[in-house]
C-alpha cells in the first residue's frame, strides 16, 4: 500500500477488526445487544439459582406500587437526562477525532467489563474476587509476555503485573519497588544480619544491581526461615526497624549519612507524572533531574555524562527512565542506549534501575512478537510499512526485555475502558519488599506458588479496593486477540500505515500551501502520533503564529456549548520549548518556518503545534474508499486560506 495513496489497489481484507468495535457507524450494535442481553440474562439465572429454595424478596406486586412507580419515574428522568448530556461527550469513535489518545472500546472488552460489573469484585484479594483476581495476575503475565519479559510462573524469576488506574499509579509503583529494593541491602547492614556476604559500605550496598539484590533477598529469606521461631522473630525485628518503609526518608538518610537522597533521571519529554511521583514519595521534585534529547528522544551522551558526575560526585541514582512513545510527539527513546549506559555505570561503582514509561508505545510492542512470543527481525516488522520501523525504533522494542519495570496503559493503545493501566516487573520475587504485612519473611506462612501468592493482591499495590471489572476486560481482550503481530497487532499496525499516509500527506500538503503557510512535521513520528507545525508566510513572530495555531485549534477542540456535528474535525495541541529541543533542533524547526527565535520571551517561551494521535483504525476507510486523513488536510487547508485572508483584509 502506497502511504500517499492508499486506495491504488486492493488488498484482501481481514475482516477480524470489522467485528472489533461497535464502530463509527455504530455497526455492531447488534453484535453487543445480544452479547449484553445474553449475558444479562445469564447473570439473573446465576443469582436465582444461587439457592432456589428462597423465595422472591421483592414481592411481583411491588412494581406496581405507586412508591415504586414514583421511584422509576425519578430513577428514568435522571438518566434520560444524563443520556442527552452525554451527547455532548467527545466522539472518539469516529475517524474524525484525531486528537488526543482515546479512540474506539475493544467489543471484547467493553462487554468483559459490563458483563462483571454485576458481580462487583473487589481485587484487593481473593477473598472479595476469586474469579478476577486471578485474572488480573493473568493479565500481567499476558504483558509481560508481549514485553519480552520472563512470563512463566514455574520460573523462580518470573515477571509480576497489576492493573493500576493509569499510568500515573503504575509510574509511582515503579518507584517504590525500586526503593524498596534499593534501600533493602543497606537495611541488612545497619541491622548486622549475620552469615549474609553483605556489601563492604553503604555505598555499595545501594548501588547492588536489580539482580544481586533480589538474591541478597532470597538469600536472607533462606536463611531466616532455617532459624528458631525466637530467633527469627529477633533478627525479623532488628531488620525491619531499620528499613527504609520503617524509618521514613528522613530517618533513612539521617542513619546513613555517607548517602545522598537519590535521583530519578528522565528525558525533558517524560510525563507529568514523575514529578507527581516523587512528590508523593517525598523524595521531592528537586530529585528529578531532565536529560536533554536529540529530536525528542533521550540524548544517550547527555545520560553517559549524567551518570559519569554521579559516580565521580558519589550521588546516588535511583532509577533512568526512559520513554516508549512520549504523549507528545510519539517519540521512543534509545532503550538499548540506556541499558548499556547503565552497564558502562557498573564499572564505576554506580547502579540503578531502568524503567520504561510505555504507557503510549506498550501495545506497538505486539507488532515486534511473534505468535510464539519470540522478537520479529526488523525485516520481517518492515515489510508491512514504508519506513517504520527505523533501526533504532526497532533496536529500543528489542531491548524491552532486558529492563527492570515497564508501564502500560491499556486504556491508551490497548483500546479498554478508563481507569486500566498495568505496572509489569521483570521479576517477581522483589515485590515481597512492598507487602504491607511481613509474609515475605516467612516461607511457611506465604501461600506456595507463584499465582496463590499474589490472591492477597492488596498487600503488594498502592491501591486497596479496586475493579475487578477492569481486570476481566484486559484480560478477556489479550484471550481473543493474542499480544503478538498476527492478532492484537492487527490494530497497532493499521493505525501506524495511517500515521505514515498523515505523515506523507502532510510533506504534499506543505508544498501545496508554500505560497501561504510554512508547513512542518517537527520529528517523522516513531509511532502512531503525528504533529505539525504552521506558521504563515511572512511573519516571523513567534506570538503570531501561535494565535494563528490558536485559531486553528478553535475549529478542532470539543466545545460543549455547541452541537458535535458543527465540528468537522476534533484535533489537539502541543507545544515545542527550545529549553526541550535544544540549540540544534530549535534553529532547525524555526529556520524551516521562518520564525524568528528572538521574538521569544516571557509571554511567548514556546510555539504551539497541532497534535494528532491516529488510533482509529477507520481513518483509511476501505470500504469506502475515503482517506479521513485526505478530508482532515482539505478542511485544514480551507481553514487556513480562510484565517489568512481574514487577516489579509484586516491589514
Amino acid at each position: 500500500m502506497s502511504a500517499a495513496q492508499p486506495f491504488d489497489h486492493v488488498e484482501p481484507r481481514d475482516h477480524t477488526l470489522d467485528a472489533c468495535f461497535l464502530g463509527p457507524y455504530g455497526e455492531n450494535d447488534t453484535l453487543l445487544e445480544k452479547l449484553l442481553v445474553e449475558f444479562l440474562r445469564d447473570h439473573v439465572y446465576w443469582r436465582r439459582n444461587f439457592h432456589p429454595e428462597d423465595p422472591p424478596a421483592i414481592g411481583t406486586g411491588a412494581a406496581h406500587h405507586p412508591d415504586y412507580l414514583a421511584f422509576e419515574s425519578r430513577m428514568r428522568r435522571e438518566l434520560h437526562q444524563l443520556s442527552a448530556a452525554l451527547k455532548k461527550s467527545v466522539p472518539f469513535h469516529s475517524p474524525r477525532y484525531i486528537g488526543h489518545m482515546a479512540s474506539d472500546l475493544l467489543l471484547p472488552g467493553l462487554a468483559a467489563q459490563m458483563l462483571t460489573l454485576p458481580y462487583n469484585p473487589n481485587n484487593v484479594s481473593e477473598d472479595a474476587a476469586p474469579v478476577t483476581v486471578d485474572l488480573e495476575v493473568q493479565a500481567g503475565l499476558q504483558l509481560a509476555r508481549m514485553l519480552g519479559y520472563p512470563h512463566d510462573p514455574a520460573q523462580e524469576a518470573c515477571a509480576f503485573g497489576h492493573l493500576t488506574s493509569g499510568g500515573t499509579l503504575a509510574n509511582y509503583q515503579a518507584l517504590r519497588l525500586a526503593l524498596a529494593l534499593k534501600a533493602f541491602p543497606v537495611a541488612l547492614r545497619a541491622a548486622g544480619a549475620p552469615e549474609l556476604a553483605l556489601p563492604a559500605d553503604d555505598w555499595s550496598a545501594f548501588n547492588l544491581s536489580t539482580a544481586d539484590g533480589i538474591a541478597l533477598l532470597e538469600t536472607w529469606q533462606h536463611w531466616l526461615a532455617a532459624q528458631t521461631p525466637a530467633q527469627r522473630a529477633h533478627w525479623l525485628h532488628r531488620v525491619e526497624n531499620e528499613r527504609i518503609e520503617q524509618l521514613g526518608l528522613a530517618g533513612f538518610f539521617a542513619a546513613h549519612p555517607q548517602l545522598r537522597v537519590p535521583l530519578v533521571l528522565a528525558p525533558v519529554t517524560a510525563h507529568y507524572s514523575w514529578s507527581k511521583g516523587l512528590k508523593l514519595l517525598g523524595l521531592g521534585r528537586d530529585q528529578l533531574e531532565l536529560l536533554p534529547t536529540d529530536g525528542m528522544r533521550l540524548d544517550p551522551a547527555a545520560l553517559r555524562d549524567t551518570l559519569e558526575r554521579c559516580a565521580r560526585e558519589r550521588q546516588p541514582v535511583l532509577m533512568c527512565v526512559a520513554v516508549l512513545g512520549g504523549t507528545e510527539y510519539g517519540t521512543i527513546d534509545p532503550i538499548d542506549a540506556v541499558l548499556a549506559a547503565r552497564q558502562a555505570s557498573r564499572g564505576r561503582g554506580l547502579d540503578f534501575a531502568v524503567h520504561v514509561d510505555a504507557a503510549w508505545g506498550g501495545y506497538l510492542a505486539t507488532l515486534f512478537r511473534n505468535e510464539d512470543g519470540s522478537l520479529r527481525t526488523r525485516e520481517e516488522v518492515a515489510a508491512d510499512y514504508v519506513q517504520f520501523p527505523t533501526p533504532a525504533v526497532h533496536a529500543a522494542f528489542a531491548a524491552l526485555g532486558e529492563t527492570d519495570s515497564v508501564t502500560v496503559d491499556p486504556h491508551k493503545l490497548g483500546y479498554l475502558p478508563y481507569g486500566s493501566g498495568a505496572f509489569i516487573c521483570r521479576d517477581h520475587r522483589a515485590m515481597t519488599l512492598l507487602a504491607e504485612r511481613a509474609d515475605y519473611v516467612f516461607h511457611a506462612a506465604t501461600p506456595a506458588g507463584y499465582l496463590a501468592r499474589y490472591r492477597s493482591l492488596g498487600q503488594f499495590i498502592p491501591e486497596g479496593s479496586k475493579s475487578g471489572a477492569a481486570a476481566a476486560a484486559v484480560y478477556v481482550t489479550h484471550r481473543v486477540l493474542p499480544l503478538d503481530h498476527a492478532h492484537f497487532g492487527a490494530l497497532p499496525r493499521a493505525t501506524v500505515r495511517a500515521a505514515e499516509t498523515f505523515h506523507a500527506r502532510a510533506q504534499r500538503f506543505a508544498l501545496e500551501l508554500a505560497d501561504d503557510v510554512h508547513a512542518l512535521v517537527p520529528f517523522a513520528p516513531d509511532s502512531n502520533l503525528v504533529c505539525l507545525a504552521l506558521n504563515p508566510c511572512g511573519n516571523t513572530s513567534v506570538a503570531a503564529a501561535n494565535a494563528f495555531v490558536r485559531e486553528l485549534h478553535d475549529t478542532l477542540r470539543c466545545d460543549p456549548h455547541q452541537p458535535l456535528q458543527t465540528k468537522e474535525f476534533f484535533g489537539s495541541v502541543t507545544s515545542l520549548r527550545p529549553d526541550m529541543l535544544g540549540p540544534v533542533q530549535t534553529s532547525r524547526i524555526f529556520a524551516a518556518l521562518g520564525l524568528d527565535t528572538a521574538s521569544l520571551g516571557p509571554d511567548e517561551d514556546r510555539l504551539l503545534i497541532l497534535r494528532h494521535t491516529l488510533m482509529n483504525p477507520y481513518l483509511i476507510d476501505h470500504e469506502n474508499g475515503i482517506s479521513y486523513i485526505d478530508r482532515y488536510f482539505d478542511f485544514l487547508g480551507r481553514r487556513m486560506r480562510m484565517l489568512r485572508g481574514g487577516a489579509t483584509s484586516q491589514t
